[in-house]
C-alpha cells in the first residue's frame, strides 16, 4: 500500500514514527494509502532543517526570492490539472472543483511574487527636534502553517507564498486525511529552485500540532479549522510566545430578501451547500 512520507530538507522522509493513518478514497469508500504521522522528533528536524535554511534564505535577495516565486507560479500553473486530480482523488470534490481551488491559491502566489514593493521601509526626517524615525521589514525566522482537509492547496497557499517571499522559511502542517497535494506542491517549490530546508511538510496529529506550538525555533503559526482548535492553538502558541494567526469558524450566513428571484436564490444556495462535498466555508450551514 501506497505510504505518504514527510518532506523535510528538500527530500521526502519517511521520520521515525511507526503510526499512520489511513487515506481513503471517497467515491468508493476504500483505503488507498496510508500516511506517515510525525513524532515530536520529526517536528525537530523540519524545523531544524527550517531553521538552518533560515540563516540564508533571509538574507537572499528580494530579485532571487522572486524570481523563485515567479517560477514556482509557472510550475503550479502548468500542473494545475494534476493537482486537481490529486485533490479530488483524496477529499472528494469534483475535478472542476479542485481546479477552481488551485487557480485561488495561485493568486496568493501571484500577489507575493510582487511582494518587494511591501516590504519597503519608512523614513521620517525631524519628527521631534534632532529625531528622526525610520522603520525596516525582516524576516522572523521558521514559521509554521496547520491547515484543514476541505482545501489542501488553496488555504496552504495563503500561507507559505507569502512567508518565503519575505524571507521567512516554513513547516506546513497539512491534514492527514488529503495529504498528497501538499507532497507535489514541495516538489514544486524543489523544481522552481527553493533551496532545501525553506519549504517542509510534516504529516501527523495532535502529537505534531503540540511540537510546533511548542517548539522554540517557531515563530510564528497560522492556522484555519475550527472554532474550538483556533482558540487552542492560540492559547497555546501566545503562551510560548509566538505569532498567532487563528482563523476559525468561518461559516458563512445566507439571507434570501423578499425581492429576491427565487429560481436564481435556490440554484445559488443548492451550488453553495453542495459544492466542494459540502465541505467549505460558503456551504451556508450557518443559516
Amino acid at each position: 500500500m501506497r505510504t505518504i512520507t514527510h518532506w523535510i530538507g528538500g527530500k521526502p522522509e519517511p521520520g521515525t514514527s511507526t503510526r499512520t493513518g489511513p487515506v481513503w478514497n471517497p467515491a468508493t469508500g476504500e483505503q488507498q494509502g496510508e500516511v506517515a504521522l510525525a513524532t515530536s522528533a520529526d517536528v525537530s528536524t523540519a524545523v531544524a532543517a527550517a531553521a538552518t535554511a533560515f540563516e540564508t534564505w533571509s538574507q537572499s535577495s528580494l530579485s532571487t526570492r522572486t524570481k523563485v516565486l515567479f517560477a514556482f507560479r509557472e510550475l503550479v500553473n502548468a500542473r494545475t490539472q494534476d493537482l486537481a486530480e490529486i485533490i479530488s482523488d483524496e477529499h472528494g470534490k469534483v475535478v472542476s472543483d479542485a481546479r477552481g481551488e488551485v487557480q485561488r491559491g495561485l493568486e496568493v502566489v501571484e500577489f507575493a511574487c510582487g511582494i518587494p514593493t511591501l516590504l519597503k521601509g519608512e523614513y521620517s526626517d525631524q519628527v521631534s527636534g534632532g529625531v528622526d524615525v525610520f522603520s525596516f521589514r525582516q524576516p522572523l525566522g521558521v514559521c509554521a502553517g496547520i491547515t484543514p482537509f476541505n482545501f489542501p492547496a488553496m488555504v496552504p497557499m495563503w500561507m507559505h507564498p507569502v512567508a518565503i517571499a519575505c524571507g521567512n522559511t516554513f513547516v506546513l502542517k497539512p491534514s492527514e486525511r488529503d495529504p498528497s497535494a501538499s507532497m507535489l506542491v514541495a516538489e514544486l517549490w524543489a523544481e522552481a529552485g527553493l533551496p532545501d530546508g525553506v519549504f517542509n511538510v510534516v504529516h501527523g496529529d495532535k502529537e505534531s500540532v503540540d511540537a510546533l506550538l511548542d517548539h522554540p525555533d517557531v515563530a510564528a503559526v497560522s492556522f484555519v479549522g475550527s472554532t474550538p482548535i483556533a482558540r487552542y492553538i492560540h492559547e497555546r502558541a501566545s503562551a510560548n510566545g509566538k505569532r498567532v494567526q487563528a482563523l476559525g469558524g468561518a461559516k458563512n450566513h445566507a439571507v434570501v430578501l423578499p425581492d429576491a428571484p427565487l429560481d436564481f436564490a435556490a440554484e445559488h444556495l443548492v451550488a453553495a451547500a453542495f459544492g466542494s462535498a459540502g465541505e467549505r466555508c460558503m456551504a451556508v450551514s450557518a443559516g
